[in-house]
């Protein structure tokens, strides 16, 4: 990847960690049985990545091309304001929950999801150009949100246990379902779109045929969704014997192969146009 597509790779890794972490703790919130102390810091969480996030949309800059990857800069402006509005509602939803008022800051925290989702759709839009399609631009910026959130937050909330037992097991067996669920999801629509070419190669790249041989990609499928895989399914059956040690221990080790994966998923989509 060149170094002028670095700031767009973290603006998407930025914006993916914060939209799927607010929706993932709007579903944790859902039945009630999560501690106010989690909730507090899960949305601290979302806060300080949505502060980055919107400063590095408003230095990106209007350019058409990006180390040969073409951007489609009509959507930037939107981007910036849904990106902007989002972290306001961000710090309004902190408010209300760090004074605990918590069923009504419910509401404004799935408000404040909504407008996590309609930034990843923006931003699918400003990238998709070169890419095989706009769908599959989406879906691997959602599917991505979803495995950084599900995953962060799984962890996050497994310390929880380790002071508090009592805790009712389900919140933790759902977000690591969960996280489950989108990780096989991703390796299936991975592999779907290594058959997929993509409508222009970036000249950094220069070949389609090349993409099998690059280790990177091998890199995104190994240690960035078949060893998290696995170590969810190990965490989800951890957690439904309340094994919560455990499952915390491998969510652990599984974050730090979800957020390189998705690193290396922005690296190349920026290198070949390829929605990983």
């Amino acid at each position: 990847m060149s170094l002028a597509a670095m700031p767009y790779t973290t603006f998407l890794l930025l914006l993916e960690f914060a939209a799927g972490c607010q929706a993932v703790l709007m579903l944790a919130v859902l039945k009630g049985e999560i501690s106010k102390g989690f909730i507090k810091m899960s949305a601290v969480l979302v806060l300080a990545t949505a502060v980055p996030a919107l400063w590095i949309t408003n230095i990106l800059g209007g350019v058409d091309v990006v180390a040969d990857y073409p951007l489609a800069t009509e959507w930037l402006t939107p981007l910036r304001v849904v990106v902007a509005a989002f972290l306001v509602l961000s710090a309004l939803y902190n408010l209300l929950v760090w004074r605990e008022y918590l069923e009504p800051s419910k509401p404004l925290g799935w408000l404040t999801a909504a407008a996590g989702a309609v930034a990843i759709v923006l931003a699918a839009a400003y990238v998709q150009l070169p890419t095989w399609g706009y769908g599959g631009t989406l879906v691997s910026l959602l599917a991505g949100a979803l495995s950084l959130g599900a995953v962060s937050l799984g962890m996050t909330l497994g310390h929880w246990y380790l002071v508090t037992p009592r805790l009712p097991e389900q919140p933790l067996n759902r977000i690591t379902l969960l996280l489950l669920i989108v990780l096989a999801a991703q390796t299936l629509f991975v592999v779907a779109n290594l058959f997929i070419p993509a409508r222009y190669v970036p000249a950094i790249d220069g070949s389609e045929s090349g993409l099998l041989q690059n280790p990177v990609l091998w890199l995104r499928l190994g240690i960035g969704l078949l060893f998290p895989l696995a170590l969810a399914y190990m965490a989800w059956q951890s957690s439904v014997i309340r094994a919560m040690m455990s499952a915390t221990g491998l969510l652990y080790i599984a974050m730090g192969g979800v957020l390189a994966g998705e690193v290396l998923a922005r690296a190349l989509l920026f290198s070949t146009a390829r929605t990983l």
